[in-house]
């Protein structure tokens, strides 16, 4: 078996008393779509904010392109790497938040150039190229020079898509990618998202699309109460599932 580009292993997250991930164990191998659909408050994004250290793990261990993120195992003990490293692993992990997170203060061109220029220190020039590439390719050459606060939801998403893209990481996360849009705009940013799932990104996707999950996704995990239920092929998950608790939220949502 080739090695994963993501891998998850006993990982417990707890907040105060609340155990939000209850040793979740998950395989995301190179250019493969994970979709993770589950109830809200089952632990969906807060697995997806351990995987680039943004909240740290109680126990367990995540590894990103066979690199352990967020720490430095020595011996037996593993100890929490420095900020300047940290951030360092973040360029690898692209994520794409629910609500933009856009910098409004510079236009939709440097918000794609900001994190390669001044965390990735790569030449200016090279930079705007790519940047001017990354836009296009997400159908928004034309607002380049354009503020987020002038754009839709829509396109603002598709900014942070590019934004994404722009370091060239190894796995791209989405937080609920579409949750903050009206239903009108969801279909562009799921297009988007299709294109970069058929051009072999490394993607986990948190969504409650479940036909985008059924038309995009290599593996579909369904999560509850912090721990993974059940996870397969589409056409095993969803139309077939073999847990009740996973066929109870389908007849839900479907």
């Amino acid at each position: 078996m080739s090695a994963a580009m993501v891998e998850l292993r006993g990982v417990h997250k707890s907040f105060g008393s609340l155990e939000v991930l209850r040793g979740v164990d998950l395989r995301v191998d190179p250019g493969e779509v994970t979709v993770i659909l589950g109830p809200s408050g089952s632990g969906k994004s807060t697995l997806l904010r351990t995987v680039n250290h943004l909240e740290k793990v109680d126990s367990g261990s995540i590894s990103v392109d066979g690199e352990l993120v967020g720490y430095r195992r020595i011996g037996d003990r593993l100890h929490e790497l420095p900020e300047r490293e940290i951030l360092r692993q973040r360029t690898k992990i692209g994520f794409v938040f629910q609500n933009f997170n856009l910098f409004p203060h510079l236009t939709v061109h440097q918000n794609v150039t900001e994190a390669p220029l001044s965390a990735q220190r790569r030449p200016k020039a090279e930079v705007n190229a790519l940047a001017t590439r990354l836009l296009e390719r997400v159908g928004l050459a034309d607002k380049a020079r354009s503020y987020p606060g002038r754009l839709s939801g829509g396109q603002q998403q598709r900014v942070a898509i590019a934004r994404a893209l722009a370091l060239e990481p190894k796995v791209i996360l989405f937080d609920e990618p579409t949750s903050a849009l009206d239903p009108e705009l969801v279909g562009e940013v799921l297009d988007t998202v299709k294109d970069l799932a058929g051009s072999g990104t490394t993607m986990i996707v948190v969504t409650h699309e479940v036909g985008f999950a059924r038309e995009v996704a290599d593996t579909v995990v369904f999560m509850d109460e912090g721990r993974i239920v059940e996870q397969g092929p589409p056409s095993e998950v969803l139309d077939a599932p073999r847990h009740e608790r996973t066929r109870l939220f389908l007849s839900k949502v479907l």
